[in-house]
């Protein structure tokens, strides 16, 4: 008997005809500076007409996931938020830093190649790039029987950006006076799902397509909320010279484990959880859980997604800024002392 590929599970067929669905929004990413098109062995980018605008160039890059939110994805049998995920979970990432995306790469694994989703999924990814002018320069997709359970999907995205040296943000001038500003998260975004996902469908015993009163909408669609992207925000904040000293991108470890990575030595941040609302996915979580005030704060966002550090008389000039430019909402969340690097939560 002859054995082939496909017999052992890879279908190199199906990868060719993924190529063919996604290249065309793909390729709506691409500017000029896309030397390269769809199957090249490398992606190429020309940098020439964007660093005449600085001085010293510096690249910024950072790799994330989605995390088992894809497993939400997978039970739900909806996939065209998830890349839109990835995407946003990376590019905060970056843009904290005062950077300015440029491209994006994808990973995209499985247990055995479906067009139909692998298109889905690129194609949100391929919006989310297009709507920040960010163009997705290549990506990979893997075919692993006996690697992944049936069904299930892995994603890791890669983004690359630039910032002029002098003005790349991390934290070091925060000083105890200054001023934390919190905006708003759209509910768990990337993070905190294996615990969600236990909370609500072995505790609450919940189907994902159960209508859920205090939510509003299913459990599946309030889990599968997609991650909101800061880029727009975060730049012409930048651009309109609002004295930003520090950003975090509040992911994984929530507020608590996030802001000190951008506090300096001998500054702490006092954070008031009253002063902005915990929205409802929150609250039925914990109750479900009957989990403490505290473990609530280090493992999920609770309601703010990014947070900024200002001079105290920059306090209203960035919360209007914010409320003139988009549909976000800040809160004044607290303050920075003196101290050990830590979140004092009260």
């Amino acid at each position: 008997m002859s054995i082939d590929y496909k017999s052992a599970g890879v279908n190199i067929d199906a990868g060719n005809e993924v190529v063919n669905r996604i290249k065309n929004k793909v390729k709506m990413t691409f500017s000029p500076a896309v030397l390269t098109g769809i199957g090249s062995f490398g992606s190429f980018f020309d940098l020439s007409d964007i660093v005449r605008d600085y001085r010293n160039p510096v690249l910024v890059q950072s790799i994330d996931g989605v995390g088992t939110k894809m497993i939400v994805a997978r039970m739900m049998q909806k996939f065209d938020t998830i890349g839109y995920d990835l995407v946003s979970a990376c590019v905060n990432d970056i843009i904290v830093h005062g950077a300015k995306p440029l491209t994006f790469l994808d990973y995209v694994a499985n247990d055995k190649l479906n067009p139909d989703i692998v298109e889905k999924i690129v194609g949100g990814m391929a919006e989310a790039c297009a709507a920040i002018g960010v163009a997705l320069v290549g990506g990979e997709t893997a075919e692993m029987p006996s690697t992944y359970l049936p069904g299930e999907h892995d994603l890791v995205g890669v983004v690359t950006g630039v910032v002029e040296k002098e003005h790349i943000i991390n934290g070091a001038t925060i000083q105890p006076g200054d001023v934390v500003i919190g905006v708003n998260s759209s509910g768990l975004h990337t993070n905190g799902y294996s615990l969600a996902r236990k909370l609500f469908f072995e505790v609450g015993q919940f189907q994902a397509d159960e209508f859920h009163p205090e939510l509003g909408m299913t459990v599946g669609e309030a889990l599968l909320t997609p991650h909101l992207n800061y880029t727009k925000l975060v730049l012409e904040a930048l651009n309109a010279d609002i004295p930003i000293k520090g950003m975090a991108h509040i992911t994984g470890g929530g507020i608590p484990e996030n802001l000190p990575r951008i506090l300096p030595d001998n500054t702490a941040a006092w954070i008031d959880s009253k002063s902005w609302p915990v929205p409802a996915i929150f609250k039925v979580m914990q109750q479900l859980g009957e989990i403490p005030h505290l473990e609530m704060y280090r493992t999920f966002n609770m309601g703010i997604g990014l947070v900024f550090v200002v001079p105290k008389n920059a306090v209203d000039l960035l919360r209007d800024f914010i409320s003139s430019r988009s549909d976000l909402k800040s809160y004044t969340l607290g303050t920075i002392l003196e101290g050990h690097p830590g979140v004092n939560l009260s």
